[in-house]
């Protein structure tokens, strides 16, 4: 591959979150059927709207445009590379549709861009080039499936939500799809409660810095659930570096709950607390 190619992956993909690594969780993985979900009759496809020569070179120039704010052609540059079926063409206009980046918020449109991605991607190896992209999708779906997407026909099915956040957990390694799939067995949504299964996939999410399942994990374990003992000391420190991690306007939460797990731990906590946190940083090193 050459740089250039190298460098538009990485424009493209840059999003999608930290290096993922396949986990090999609970045995065998088990591939997920080819078709995520039909489009809806008379869904519109991508029609090519501009004279690119290759899907390549129209995303070179969506990439282009869409650093340089101009969302409108971006777009059409990778509606063009999607039509050709390029996954990271297709991914990143999921996403943008799903936070209305640059186009109109429409979840359906979103969620049947990742759905190809499924479709045509579901056997990519993990540490290939489109590899994050392809679990980024199985991710997005889960959660289109687990909540449902209304006024469509898109409807909550937890079930089916757990075997795509599995697939992508399990498969790929992907930190987001640990993070949601130990949710679904916290609360026991789709699959069978079991706070211990729940803390080990956070655990696999938090050792990879996924914010939201380090705060979760430490608050599981200051407070002890299902027979689970209590680790305060080690709830803290998971607690302290999703603090650190934290964005002051999207974790308001998590800071808040750092805030208060700190004041009300003992001071043996709080310094055994530091002497995990240094092994874990060392750790990383």
């Amino acid at each position: 591959m050459r740089i250039s190619d190298i460098t538009l992956v990485v424009l493209m993909v840059a999003s999608a979150g930290p290096a993922l690594a396949q986990d090999g969780a609970r045995g065998t993985v088990q591939m997920p059927p080819r078709a995520v979900l039909a489009p809806s009759p008379g869904a519109a496809q991508p029609v090519p709207l501009a004279p690119f020569s290759s899907a390549r070179d129209a995303i070179r120039a969506g990439v282009k445009d869409y650093n340089a704010g101009n969302k409108v052609d971006a777009a059409r540059a990778l509606e063009f590379a999607a039509g050709q079926g390029d996954a990271l063409a297709l991914w990143k206009l999921g996403t943008m549709y799903s936070i209305g980046d640059g186009v109109p918020h429409d979840d359906l449109k979103a969620f049947e861009y990742f759905s190809k991605i499924a479709d045509d991607f579901a056997d990519e190896v993990p540490g290939t080039q489109h590899a994050k992209v392809v679990s980024s999708a199985f991710t997005q779906l889960g959660i289109y499936m687990r909540d449902g997407i209304k006024g469509s026909y898109v409807k909550a099915n937890a079930p089916r939500a757990a075997e795509l956040f599995q697939y992508a957990a399990s498969y790929y390694g992907d930190p987001a799809a640990q993070y949601h799939l130990g949710r679904l067995h916290l609360e026991g949504r789709g699959v069978a409660k079991d706070p211990r299964q729940a803390a080990r996939w956070l655990n696999l999410s938090a050792e990879k810095g996924h914010v939201e399942s380090q705060a979760l994990l430490g608050q599981l374990m200051l407070a002890g659930v299902a027979g689970m003992p209590r680790q305060a000391a080690r709830g803290l420190m998971w607690l302290t570096l999703a603090r650190d991690a934290a964005d002051p306007e999207r974790h308001v939460e998590i800071i808040e709950a750092h805030r208060k797990a700190f004041e009300a731990a003992s001071v043996q906590d709080r310094e055994a607390a530091v002497v995990y946190l240094q092994r874990q940083v060392n750790n990383r090193r």
